[in-house]
């Protein structure tokens, strides 16, 4: 978990440690992850902020993470355990993850703002959790609250 305070300058200097300790796999993964950055930077014309870093950082968590279930069911263990090892890589740079007590929190506190749905629901508590909650897990949580009460 890596303060967010100038995240991309802490991935160029992870790279660089890798390269220097001959790390393939981890100077492989955090080279992709720096040219997705970059990419996302001639998008926004100008420099990425952390936000967009800690964005980039999720995408290329959840691509890995599709590739894991794509290689399970095609019986590749051993792709699926280095994509595992990509992921654990770029968790390190995430910040800190919201708790499900916090998640649950925000839920129901937008239930009592008057959120009926799921679309209001995620709508209001998303913006609060950017980037210490998954999606799914948000969602997940909602659906549970909106049943329950």
């Amino acid at each position: 978990m890596a303060d967010v305070a100038d995240l991309a300058a802490t991935l160029r200097a992870a790279l660089v440690a890798a390269r220097k300790s001959q790390n393939k796999g981890r100077t492989l993964v955090l080279g992709t992850i720096l040219a997705n950055l970059k990419n996302r930077e001639l998008e926004l014309h100008r420099a990425p902020a952390d936000d967009d870093v800690v964005d980039v950082l999720r995408k290329g968590i959840k691509l890995r993470r599709e590739a894991v279930e794509q290689y399970t069911k095609a019986g590749r263990q051993d792709l699926a355990d280095n994509e595992s090892g990509q992921i654990r890589v770029l968790e390190e740079f995430l910040p800190a993850q919201a708790a499900p007590e916090e998640i649950r929190a925000a839920v129901r506190d937008a239930i009592a703002a008057g959120a009926g749905d799921i679309g209001k629901v995620m709508g209001a508590v998303l913006p609060r959790l950017k980037g210490r909650a998954d999606g799914k897990a948000v969602n997940q949580i909602a659906r549970e609250e909106l049943a329950a009460g």
